[in-house]
């Protein structure tokens, strides 16, 4: 059994429908991708970085785009040959490439650098202020001291 139903899921559950999606497509091995290859590393508290491998590729080559829970880089590589060059061996991929990566609430590109045939993309997850925990503090109420009834002693 490689498929796992979630229909009945949908009717008990609001507002997870993403996440039943996201299973959906993990089961799928026929979407797999490899290339490029990438690192994904926690850099703080709220920032991570996504790394990809992109040897060849040059910044006007590549291109980011967030949208909506959603971020899918792609890489367009020109099928020109350089003049007065023949290739005897072609070993570096030049393939072209569209990997998506989908984030999470709240995550935004902060930025993107190419070193080395590095791609860097910085995230921030910016929680709004209203959606963060906070202490709520309690109400101590006075308490009377205990009234004593005092009785007279009859003479």
């Amino acid at each position: 059994m490689r498929h796992v139903d979630f229909s009945p899921l949908y009717r008990s559950t609001v507002g997870f429908d993403r996440l039943f999606t996201m299973l959906d497509s993990l089961a799928q091995p026929d979407q797999a991708q490899s290339y490029p290859p990438y690192n994904i590393e926690r850099t703080g508290e709220n920032t991570y970085r996504i790394t990809m491998a992109v040897a060849g590729f040059d910044e006007s080559e590549i291109s980011i785009e967030s949208q909506a829970h959603s971020l899918t880089v792609k890489g367009e590589k020109s099928d020109e040959q350089p003049e007065g060059r023949e290739y005897l061996y072609r070993g570096i991929a030049k393939r072209t490439f569209e990997r998506r990566f989908q984030l999470a609430d709240h995550v935004e590109v902060a930025s993107a650098s190419l070193k080395n045939g590095l791609l860097h993309i910085d995230l921030l997850r910016n929680i709004p202020e209203a959606m963060k925990p906070r202490k709520i503090d309690i109400a101590v109420e006075k308490v009377d001291a205990p009234k004593t009834i005092e009785a007279q002693i009859a003479s």
